[in-house]
């Protein structure tokens, strides 16, 4: 398939895994690029010279291109954004901040850059900004979300209205059919997260794995909006925040609560009670643990079925 977004990052398909905190490393990324996807790291949970880590050791197990997810929130940014130019890293995605601190720097060192929005507003600040690409992420997302609630279905096309550049979907896809669900309203690419976290590549906890794979529907909650809004799964920590919420507690009364390395305590570390585990809706369709380049194979082959049935109806 050809379209700006494979020609923009020279992938064979425009499936673009996202950069999860705990469990997109070099294993999964440099796996889904060599299936024909990008993969991409999370510097989220990432110190800078882990991340250099892996930005080698993804180069060495794959000729194909990858990214870099960057929150432009992160404490030590200036380090990463230099190490990311240094290694000569080809892409970088930038969430949870403002594109214009870092957009025109990594510009100037040739580096691709996508900007990862939840409403129009910002969207079109991001394209002023310079960006090559967006990423229009739903209300359905896992991690951290948008205050809007803005669904993928209403979001992704009012973005693609507003907006010049290519748009790439996420939030809610994990599988073929939502893929073609999102390139009709005007994507031309998905990021997906979710089905990728379950990975067998994935640097997840497997026995976060075991509980994405077994999530039901309604398993996930958007909670800590005085904060930074996340999607979570259920489990201890997430009803001692519900509690908290409902009974009115101050952003600072929500700091303690969450506390240091939440979710590494969960995703990375397995605990699944009191650990912070960041997940999508999609979950609740998710059933088994796969390789990467598996999952990628399935949406695909996916998109084309149901790109094919749709072209054959009667009308």
């Amino acid at each position: 398939m050809k379209n700006r977004i494979t020609e923009l990052f020279n992938i064979q398909y425009p499936i673009i895994q996202a950069g999860m905190i705990w469990c997109s490393g070099w294993r999964l990324a440099s796996a889904v690029s060599n299936a024909g996807g990008l993969g991409i790291l999370g510097a989220g949970s990432m110190y800078p010279e882990v991340l250099r880590e892996h930005i080698r050791k993804c180069k060495a197990a794959t000729s194909k291109p990858f990214a870099v997810n960057v929150p432009l929130l992160y404490p030590n940014i200036q380090e990463i954004m230099q190490i990311i130019a240094g290694e000569q890293v080809p892409i970088v995605f930038t969430s949870a901040g403002n594109p214009a601190s870092w957009t025109s720097f990594l510009k100037e060192k040739g580096i691709i850059v996508v900007h990862v929005i939840a409403n129009t507003k910002f969207a079109l600040k991001a394209e002023a900004c310079g960006v090559d690409a967006i990423v229009a992420e739903g209300f359905e997302a896992g991690g951290h979300n948008g205050r809007e609630e803005t669904t993928s279905m209403c979001l992704i096309p009012m973005v693609c209205d507003a907006v010049k550049i290519p748009v790439i979907a996420a939030g809610g896809v994990g599988s073929g059919r939502a893929m073609l669900a999102a390139m009709a309203l005007g994507a031309e690419g998905v990021q997906i997260g979710s089905a990728f976290a379950v990975a067998e590549e994935s640097s997840a906890h497997p026995h976060f794995k075991d509980r994405i794979v077994h999530a039901a529907e309604g398993d996930t909650q958007l909670r800590m909006k005085k904060l930074v809004p996340v999607r979570l799964l259920k489990n201890e920590f997430a009803d001692a925040v519900a509690r908290a919420e409902a009974e009115g507690a101050s952003a600072e009364e929500l700091v303690n609560i969450l506390g240091r390395a939440r979710a590494k305590l969960g995703m990375f570390e397995g605990n699944m009670q009191e650990g912070e585990l960041e997940i999508g809706q999609v979950s609740a369709m998710l059933k088994e643990v796969k390789p990467a380049a598996v999952i990628l194979e399935e949406i695909w082959e996916g998109f084309l079925s149901e790109t094919l049935r749709i072209r054959n109806f009667n009308i």
